[in-house]
């Protein structure tokens, strides 16, 4: 299959919702997507509901969410939320980790010498591990600071885990799938074993999960390399899901889901403009963001402010099947707006563009409860 640029750009934005036939509700959204990544940063609004609010618009309100999780209709796993079907494609992988289980590669002997390491200290704070689980049985949902520390070795790290025994094995017991988050209370996770959070549908075997999964997550982004650079969680590669193609002017191997080939050329893409998380999952993938878009963007978060050129949390603008600029804005919460300190234009906006940007920039401020600053 071969395709242009702009056939790739534009499976890549309708796989995301991002066109104007906006998704019904919330649970559409999760069921394409399949994940939101849990990301507390308030400059504007938390990245999973800033998410939620790119596809669905102002008639997106943060108490769906908050509902859904109460129902447990979706489940919290790894710091990222997933629709609750989705957790019975995890449940093997979680039975067997850390051992031949996620961030083995196909066909590995043997775990990584990290998982082993994992595997050892586990075994010997094994107590601790069996202390925790009866807590949670006795006590129900508690969150880490009400659950008892009796690890007789310390988890040693070269980052801020150091020391950080009862989190860690509660990150890890979470990993094989014996405990759960159960709900948040500002901010902070409760733990409850995981036969009390998950639904009880039975795990789907490990090879057709991981087929499952690659299936979905190419439905999700239309358009993906087969191999990338391994990352946690949720990789950015899709294996052997869909059909191969070549992208016109780009390198690599690339696979691409039938169900949007269709229509392709016929001009029933239908453009709107979009405000984007730093860590949508249209722009997560930076080098997949550079191969389709030609687009120049990195979070500057943690970058020394002197040397940042778009902003602290500078959101992408996508115009049709275009990454335009960057918008450097702020929630000022106590002034009551949404400040604009900057649009970056990487190409000098024209006058509808520029109407556009700003509409959605007033639409955003309308759907925080706030009021766009009048000097933008």
């Amino acid at each position: 299959m071969r395709l242009s640029q702009q056939d790739a750009r534009r499976i890549a934005v309708q796989a995301q919702l991002l066109t104007a036939d906006r998704p019904a509700n919330l649970f559409e959204v999760l069921d394409r997507l399949t994940l939101l990544q849990l990301e507390p940063t308030k400059v504007v609004a938390p990245t999973h509901h800033l998410v939620l609010w790119s596809r669905l618009g102002r008639s997106y309100s943060r108490d769906e969410l908050a509902d859904a999780l109460a129902a447990r209709e979706v489940i919290e796993v790894q710091l990222h939320l997933r629709p609750a079907w989705f957790v019975a494609l995890l449940r093997a992988e979680m039975a067997a980790w850390p051992g031949g289980g996620a961030g083995a590669g196909a066909g590995a002997s043997s775990p990584p010498e990290w998982q082993i390491r994992i595997a050892e200290w586990l075994k010997t704070n094994d107590a601790c591990r069996r202390d925790i689980l009866h807590r949670l049985d006795a006590e129900g949902a508690q969150p880490a600071g009400a659950l008892p520390d009796t690890c007789v070795v310390p988890w040693r790290s070269t980052g801020w885990t150091n020391d950080k025994n009862v989190q860690r094995m509660l990150d890890f017991m979470e990993q094989r799938g014996e405990i759960a988050v159960s709900h948040r209370a500002h901010g902070q996770r409760h733990w409850d074993l995981a036969e009390r959070v998950y639904p009880d549908d039975p795990p789907v075997p490990a090879a057709e999960a991981r087929r499952e999964r690659d299936a979905l997550r190419l439905h999700a982004l239309g358009i993906a390399r087969a191999r990338a650079t391994a990352r946690q969680v949720e990789p950015d590669d899709i294996g052997e899901a869909g059909e191969p193609a070549v992208i016109e002017g780009v390198r690599g191997r690339w696979r691409v889901d039938a169900a949007y080939l269709d229509g392709l050329g016929d001009d029933t893409f239908r453009p709107r403009v979009a405000l984007l998380s730093p860590l949508d999952r249209l722009v997560f993938d930076r080098k997949r963001m550079a191969d389709l878009f030609d687009f120049d963007y990195k979070l500057e978060m943690y970058q020394p402010k002197a040397t940042r050129r778009w902003g602290y949390w500078a959101l992408p603008i996508l115009v049709g099947d275009r990454l335009v600029g960057k918008v450097d804005a702020t929630a000022d919460r106590e002034a009551g707006v949404l400040r604009v300190d900057a649009v970056h234009e990487d190409e000098p906006f024209d006058e509808p563009t520029a109407a556009d940007v700003r509409g959605e920039l007033t639409s955003l401020a309308g759907w925080l409860g706030l009021d766009l600053d009048e000097r933008f």
